[in-house]
């Protein structure tokens, strides 16, 4: 029964988000309350609704914090004018071609997406580019597409979420998982670049092929807002590179907590760019607005999350995953645990997925002859379609940063995901990262 509610309340939460019934914020909380209260009426478990939302909450409070400086602090080097070369730079060796600019986009955010970490993809991603979009008139929804699919596929390296919870659990190794994914992920990331090269192209139909003057390059380089220019800080763009590379170096090393990284640069940042208290308290107003508008969706997530997992619906759905497979399929369980895990880490966060669901699946398939780490690779496959999933905080942010609808680009971006799926389940088992089947 607490399986079929949980069934039921992802699905009623999913269907009102794609048909805009609900906003996300109001969706992310009613639902699981009231389906939490209908459980109670059911007396499916006690009454600890309270408690299960605080462990929620507190769950995602650091991540929310994080978010809070990281956005006002690259709000602040965007203010000061740090990606302003980057802007132009590409404008000017793109020289309006939107093939060139889509297809650069892809690289940058492959690059970026190194760190693992999706929030500073975004971050970065959005601030580099979305001035260049604005300025050529591109879609935003090419820009939400590319990035969120190449961090999808740069979130299988070792130090990425996923790959690190399937390691721990299985005790597998980390070098060997490594070995059995980069094949998939180097072709995933090629596609991704003729996907970009494609959207570019409809984009070049769109709006045509513009050939610009060096002066009507430069022309859509300067800034002439005089509210903007008295923001720009051109003297401090070396300081500020530095710092922005200092503290992005910190936060891949993981040396320090990145919520402390940024609330130290946030202060930096306005004391090298911003002197004076007013001035401080200016940036501060401007941005703050923005930051909570992701950071309250951030928090009804948390509450979300709460509510699913104290209940115990998300332990019912991990375990009724499990039982639903025919016994008949045992030879092939590693290509059954790949599909399994694209609803799976879909309608789950990662956490109930691989500490839940995945030990049952890796048990089931030790049975058939598979290995722990042929079912951990395996089920590293549905990642391609997990950042599309509501219950990832930073997605958030990107749809904030790019003006996007969670249901149109969800559609947008899973189309080609599905892709991605593909290419992992395909290479994998083609380059024995995963056997096709298991004769025992």
């Amino acid at each position: 029964m607490l399986a079929i509610l949980g069934y039921a309340m992802v699905i009623v939460f999913m269907a009102l988000i794609m048909k805009k019934k609900m906003t996300p914020f109001i969706a992310l909380i009613t639902i699981p309350l009231l389906f939490a209260i209908f459980g109670l009426f059911l007396k499916l478990y006690p009454n600890h609704i309270g408690g299960w939302a605080l462990k929620g909450l507190e769950s995602v409070s650091v991540t929310g914090v994080m978010l809070l400086f990281a956005i006002i602090f690259f709000a602040l080097m965007l203010d000061a004018g740090l990606f302003d070369p980057v802007t132009a730079f590409v404008i000017k060796l793109a020289k309006g071609d939107p093939v060139k600019i889509l297809v650069g986009t892809a690289v940058v955010a492959a690059m970026v997406s190194l760190n693992g970490d999706g929030t500073t993809t975004t971050l970065i991603c959005c601030s580099a580019f979305i001035p260049i979009y604005k300025k050529l008139d591109l879609k935003m929804m090419n820009l939400g597409v590319l990035i969120i699919l190449q961090n999808t596929i740069m979130n299988l390296l070792p130090w990425g979420g996923p790959t690190a919870r399937a390691i721990s659990v299985l005790k597998i190794n980390e070098s060997a998982v490594l070995r059995a994914v980069a094949p998939g992920m180097v072709i995933s990331v090629i596609y991704m670049l003729f996907v970009a090269a494609y959207l570019g192209r409809k984009e070049r139909k769109r709006l045509g092929i513009t050939n610009l003057s060096a002066e009507e390059l430069n022309e859509m380089t300067v800034v002439k807002d005089p509210k903007t220019l008295d923001l720009r800080r051109p003297k401090m763009i070396w300081p500020n590179t530095i710092l922005t590379l200092g503290l992005v170096g910190l936060l891949v090393s993981g040396l320090v907590p990145s919520v402390v990284l940024f609330i130290i640069g946030t202060a930096i940042a306005l004391l090298l760019n911003y002197p004076s208290s007013k001035m401080q308290r200016e940036r501060l107003n401007e941005h703050a607005g923005d930051a909570v508008q992701v950071i309250i969706l951030i928090f009804a997530a948390g509450i979300f999350m709460g509510l699913l997992t104290g209940t115990g619906m998300a332990n019912a759905i991990a375990q009724s995953i499990g039982a639903i497979i025919p016994a008949s399929l045992g030879k092939f369980w590693g290509l059954v645990v790949a599909i399994i895990s694209a609803p799976g880490v879909f309608f789950l966060s990662n956490d109930a997925f691989y500490f839940g669901v995945l030990p049952v699946l890796a048990e089931t398939g030790y049975q058939y002859g598979f290995t722990a780490q042929q079912m951990g690779v395996a089920s590293l496959m549905g990642q391609a379609f997990h950042l599309l999933s509501p219950l990832v905080a930073f997605i958030y942010l990107l749809l904030r940063l790019t003006g996007l609808d969670m249901g149109e680009w969800q559609k947008e971006s899973g189309k080609w995901a599905l892709g991605i799926f593909a290419i992992f389940i395909v290479v994998t088992i083609a380059t024995g990262g995963v056997p096709l089947m298991i004769n025992k």
